[in-house]
């Protein structure tokens, strides 16, 4: 019975830690993590100072189709207030992520994490999903899925990041 007792009480502390423990938290530091972006690998806080929409997708997801063509807007509207649209595709198989691409050709940044390294920092949980991330390096918010009417929130969340981030 003794033994049972410790372990009950060790899987409630575990449990009792884990929650406690975000990676991706608003007005915390976004996690670093390595991007192999068009053939080199860069450091997501090589960033600092753009306000970056770090979007996790893959090839199979369906709402991704719908978000390209609205990233490809956003990023065209707003890069010249700094905006950076970095969409991490999670595809095993980089040609399942290249077959996407050539049919929803990227206007942005896209990095490859065949391995999923740069999801497990973020607790990435469904595809897609993203996190606005302030020109401080800190999260702004954090977004599950893409539907239409999603568009205007987060586009709003673009803009006030983009004002702060200039004065």
């Amino acid at each position: 019975m003794k033994s049972f007792t410790s372990i009950i009480s060790a899987v409630g502390l575990c449990m009792a830690l884990s929650s406690q423990v975000m990676a991706v938290e608003a007005g915390k530091v976004a996690p670093d993590v390595d991007l192999a972006i068009g053939g080199a690998t860069q450091k997501l806080s090589g960033f600092k100072g753009k306000v970056v929409y770090l979007d996790f997708w893959a090839s199979w997801c369906g709402p991704c189709r719908q978000s390209f063509p609205w990233m490809n807007e956003m990023q065209s509207k707003y890069s010249s207030k700094g905006l950076q649209i970095v969409a991490v595709n999670l595809d095993a198989k980089k040609a399942d992520a290249d077959q996407f691409l050539a049919n929803l050709p990227a206007k942005f940044a896209v990095a490859y994490d065949p391995k999923g390294d740069s999801a497990k920092r973020y607790e990435i949980k469904g595809m897609p999903s993203s996190v606005l991330i302030g020109a401080d390096g800190k999260v702004i918010a954090v977004h599950q899925g893409f539907k239409d009417e999603d568009r205007k929130e987060l586009e709003a969340k673009f803009v006030s990041a983009l004002a702060a981030a200039t004065n």
